[in-house]
């Protein structure tokens, strides 16, 4: 059951919540790189920013903590949009990234990125969303082979 909020979107389609927040977790529990399915918790150790729309249909995590790819980013560790007919991916993510340089004043020196799965979306161009919305390709996650997309400002 989706936990409701006012509908009162801060960016765009976003409300800010918290990392407890019910409608978040069921969304998380239903994405591909979910670890521990039904788990309170569903974002890392650090510091997140939780986004979810008013309806519960979407969530966005952007994190902030100690990397292990030497790169000095924040990263979309999860973006899930259940109602892509309501609200377009895209312009999803670009509300994303102006609620988070706004709430944390800012953009590290390599910006924010996301690593996709390819093995695990149904896409003959992953990550699409991301690109439509001026993320570029960067290469790949050294360990799994992941795409890592990025965005810079300025796109």
């Amino acid at each position: 059951m989706n936990q409701l909020m006012l509908n009162m979107p801060q960016y765009g389609p976003w409300l800010i919540t918290h990392k407890g927040d019910q409608s978040c977790r069921l969304l998380a529990d239903r994405h591909y790189s979910r670890q521990t399915i039904g788990a309170p918790q569903f974002t890392r150790p650090g510091r997140n920013l939780v986004l979810r729309t008013a309806d519960g249909a979407a969530v966005w995590v952007t994190w902030d903590g100690i990397r292990d790819d030497g790169l000095q980013a924040w990263e979309c560790t999860i973006f899930r949009n259940e109602a892509p007919d309501k609200y377009l991916s895209s312009e999803m993510i670009r509300a994303a990234v102006v609620a988070t340089c706004t709430e944390w004043e800012g953009l590290p020196p390599d910006g924010i990125i996301t690593y996709v799965d390819s093995s695990k979306v149904r896409s003959s161009n992953p990550g699409y969303c991301f690109k439509a919305a001026g993320w570029r390709n960067i290469g790949r996650s050294r360990r799994r082979g992941l795409i890592l997309l990025q965005w810079k400002g300025g796109s």
